[in-house]
């Protein structure tokens, strides 16, 4: 079937080179996306082997970086998760129950929130409920010792909120804190 003998075998060798030129352009663009380590500062001609071994490890490098990053994400990430890990007993590992504690003295209410790094959702939601109920918010502050936080939230109470007020925002914030906690 074949007609012109040296035809065909000009387009083989003209396909093979095409291949060949093509295979050598994706060589470089690897090549060019790698890292090098040069010595003394002169570019040194790298054989194609090197070329591919040094991309291969640069690879296993990525991979392994990337596994590392992952676990110390993991870790960081897993205390939250950790603490909130049952136990056969149904308890809680790390876990602290919120406690809340207020006083009022004249128009002065003084909130005194104490939880686990797990609760830490609980502050904001302090404030908010002061915030409902008409209480004015002077101070707020934390400090953290090991793993529990110690909030403490100043706030003034209006005279609409005096009496009945005070005693509202005791009920929801002992109600909210409860419910939090699962007690």
């Amino acid at each position: 079937m074949e007609n012109n003998p040296s035809s065909s075998r000009t387009d083989r060798k003209t396909i093979e080179r095409n291949r060949r030129n093509q295979m050598k352009d994706l060589y470089s663009q690897l090549y060019s996306l790698v890292p090098h380590q040069t010595s003394r500062g002169l570019q040194e001609v790298t054989s194609l082997p090197d070329q591919l071994d040094e991309a291969a490890n640069y690879i296993k490098r990525l991979q392994t970086k990337l596994e590392r990053m992952k676990e110390k994400k993991n870790n960081l990430m897993g205390i939250h998760e950790k603490s909130n890990a049952s136990t056969d007993c149904g308890m809680t590992m790390g876990f602290k129950p919120p406690q809340i504690e207020i006083h009022e003295v004249g128009s002065a209410l003084e909130v005194v929130l104490i939880t686990g790094l797990d609760f830490q959702f609980m502050f904001n939601e302090t404030i908010r409920v002061l915030h409902e109920e008409g209480a004015e918010i002077v101070n707020a502050s934390f400090t953290v010792v090991e793993d529990t936080v110690f909030h403490t939230i100043h706030s003034k109470v209006g005279d609409s909120a005096l009496g009945y007020g005070a005693a509202g925002i005791y009920e929801r914030l002992n109600k909210f804190v409860s419910d939090a906690s699962g007690i």
